[in-house]
């Protein structure tokens, strides 16, 4: 059941307003002034606040700014006042009001307004949560020494602008590396796009990164805005970009360069601002001297590079890790957290990591469906 606090000095405009939302099955809290309302909020979980403006001790505005400083905008405020004009109204809103409604109270104005205060709530604690559990999935987990020099790298890299290119095995985890330098950089607020440059075929490479105009070639029926674009303002992640053809290299050299793009079958030049942050797990001096990557692309993508380790050169962190999977599979599940032994974890670090991390996830899961009530040593030797 919804909890509404009710903030007004008069006693008649508070009785009458609980009254009207408890006939709608909502729980109704009230204070007669803005203190009062204050310590409400701070030992009490409210989610809504109807306040008047002109009352003693602490006035709505004041309130409201002090709700906002300590919740944010996960707690909605409608200011109410006999007193209102356009200035106060706006001011309102741009001190993080939810609403403002005017005195006299119309009773359908009240409760359009409640339950779409209510509602609007839920879907933010909702988006909330969902954007938790997303950035759990790509969570650097692990205390040993080689991940404690990639985070302290990842910390220097992120403020900047460089472009990074990031190497290593398959399922070690090049796109956690890549999404916490986005995470920590000042493009935070912009895209993070993704292109699996491995998983598009060559014909189709540049069109997904660059776009193309309506008509560029036969099944192009409408004009499409590549993934350069996307990123806009953010940042945009090479995957395995040791797999792209010659010709989209050299349209990436150029997009380094000169900042600009051009959609397939277009003419006009597009400036575009992104940083680029590539991955592979080819040994790109290798492919160099075999003619099959441009060398000026290399060096435009190197300008730091991040090395990132093995599972096998950070064995320590197989527990943590470990743990981190069982709570998120059984999460997901939705069923109880399965413990694992001393002597099964100790099994786990022992043997060769060959699909790194995104193998030992694998299993985990595995040993999870399998297993009985807790993993056992001779469970990880049966089903490992």
């Amino acid at each position: 059941m919804p909890s509404i606090l009710i903030v007004d000095d008069e006693r008649a405009i508070r009785n009458t307003l609980k009254d009207i939302l408890e006939v709608e099955n909502y729980k109704v809290d009230t204070a007669e002034d803005g203190k009062q309302a204050l310590e409400k909020v701070q030992n009490n979980k409210y989610d809504l606040v109807f306040t008047d403006i002109k009352m003693p001790n602490m006035d709505g505005t004041e309130l409201l700014e002090a709700i906002v400083n300590e919740r944010g905008s996960s707690l909605p405020v409608i200011l109410i006042s006999g007193h209102a004009t356009v200035d106060i109204a706006v001011d309102a809103i741009k001190k993080g009001a939810y609403d403002f409604i005017e005195k006299p109270l119309d009773l359908n104005r009240i409760l359009i307004t409640t339950r779409n205060a209510l509602e609007k709530n839920v879907l933010v604690q909702e988006t909330s949560k969902l954007k938790k559990k997303i950035l759990s999935q790509y969570e650097m987990i692990g205390n040993s020494a080689a991940l404690q020099a990639i985070k302290n790298d990842i910390a220097k890299i992120a403020p900047t602008d460089a472009r990074v290119l990031i190497t290593g095995p398959n399922g070690a985890g090049k796109e956690l590396v890549a999404r916490a330098i986005h995470e920590q950089s000042a493009r935070v607020k912009a895209p993070f796009i993704e292109v699996n440059c491995a998983a598009i075929p060559t014909e189709l490479i540049e069109s997904e990164l660059f776009g193309h105009e309506k008509g560029a070639f036969t099944s192009a029926i409408k004009m499409r805005i590549g993934k350069f674009e996307q990123a806009e303002g953010g940042t945009i992640f090479l995957d395995e970009i040791g797999d792209m053809s010659l010709t989209a290299q050299a349209k990436v050299l150029r997009a380094l360069q000169e900042k600009k793009i051009t959609r397939v079958g277009g003419e006009k030049d597009i400036t575009v601002d992104v940083r680029v942050i590539a991955a592979t797990n080819k040994n790109l001096k290798e492919e160099i001297a075999e003619k099959r990557f441009r060398e000026d692309l290399y060096h435009r993508l190197s300008v730091i590079l991040v090395k990132v380790p093995a599972l096998n050169e950070r064995l320590d962190d197989i527990p943590l890790l470990a743990e981190h999977f069982i709570t998120a599979i059984c999460g997901d599940m939705g069923i109880p957290k399965k413990p694992i032994s001393d002597k099964a974890l100790a099994l786990l670090q022992s043997y060769s990591w060959s699909g790194n991390i995104r193998e030992l996830r694998n299993v985990i899961e595995r040993l999870i469906i399998l297993s009985e009530k807790t993993i056992e040593e001779g469970d990880v030797e049966k089903y490992s």
